[in-house]
């Protein structure tokens, strides 16, 4: 049996433009000394608390390549280990006398490890994005990964039934609260192998600052957008607290608009509404979307 690897690897290097305030340092400092001791790390946050950006900013201070993998519904055990994938045939034609023709065959299934397998034995950092989209039953062969470093190996998969994890290894994970829809609650045993990180809102500087740099408007107008969804956050009239995502939503959009903050810019004063209606009201009632207008209205009329 010949043993495979089909694993793409992302190189471990800073984000562009990845925004470093007082705020974020402490959490990624937090998050490296639990990695240097060998802990798992657990990032879990509503959408747009920024997870994912902060699990790869992490796993690029680490240093090593990084496996990335992303929580799916469909997932199985051999999604993250590996499978049998398509045959390997070989054939053999000995006519070393003219007369006489010999063919041989031989077809065997082919082994491919996958990401899981690829992580543990190198050494990698593995980053499971959204691991609770993935079912339960599907994760268990994470508890003997992160506990006891020894990843059962199928059958199928000749040689050792089971492989030592690599003491460079180290896993990261995020997800989302369990209410979401398409959350799977992760099992307890799992939990406790890892060090959760709870992610809220950032505060005023660093949505201010990644506002500004993402964006590319003027830091001025950055501010007045953060204290405009800022303040839809804390009016209490959506059901989704908005994130620092509607803030770069509208000012993306504004600076391609070549648009301006101003409470007299009827495109500026469009998008907000149309932004942060969408991003906090997503049962669909008029009511509520409504409501969430008229408070962002008064919200621009005020900071702008």
């Amino acid at each position: 049996m010949v043993t495979e690897e089909r694993t793409t690897l992302l190189e471990p290097r800073p984000l562009p433009n990845f925004v470093e305030t007082k705020f974020i340092r402490e959490i990624v400092d937090r998050a490296l000394a639990y990695a240097a001791a060998g802990f798992p790390i657990h990032f879990r946050g509503a959408s747009g608390t920024g997870k994912t950006t902060l699990a790869l900013h992490v796993a690029s201070k680490l240093g090593r390549p990084v496996v990335m993998i992303h929580g799916d519904e469909e997932f199985t055990t051999s999604d993250l280990v590996g499978g049998e994938y398509g045959y390997r045939l070989r054939k053999v034609i000995d006519n070393f006398i003219h007369s006489v023709l010999k063919t041989e065959e031989e077809m065997t299934r082919r082994w491919v490890d996958n990401r899981l397998t690829v992580a543990c034995k190198y050494g990698f950092t593995l980053l499971y994005d959204e691991f609770t989209r993935s079912r339960p039953e599907a994760n268990n062969i994470l508890l003997s990964v992160l506990q006891e470093k020894m990843l059962d190996l199928p059958a199928a998969r000749e040689g050792d039934s089971y492989l030592k994890v690599d003491p460079n290894f180290c896993a990261i994970f995020t997800s989302n609260p369990e209410e979401y829809a398409g959350v799977y609650r992760s099992q307890d045993a799992l939990r406790d192998r890892m060090v959760t990180l709870d992610l809220d809102h950032f505060d005023e500087e660093t949505e201010v600052a990644i506002t500004e740099v993402k964006s590319g408007l003027p830091r001025k107008d950055a501010e007045k957008i953060v204290r405009i969804v800022r303040g839809l956050r804390e009016s209490g009239a959506c059901e989704y607290a908005p994130t620092v995502r509607g803030c770069l939503m509208i000012g993306k959009t504004l600076k391609v608009l070549n648009g301006w903050v101003d409470a007299n810019n009827n495109i500026f004063r469009q998008l907000c509404v149309d932004i942060l209606a969408s991003e906090t009201s997503r049962v669909g009632s008029k009511t509520q979307a409504s409501k969430v207008k008229e408070v962002v209205n008064n919200l621009i009329d005020q900071h702008c």
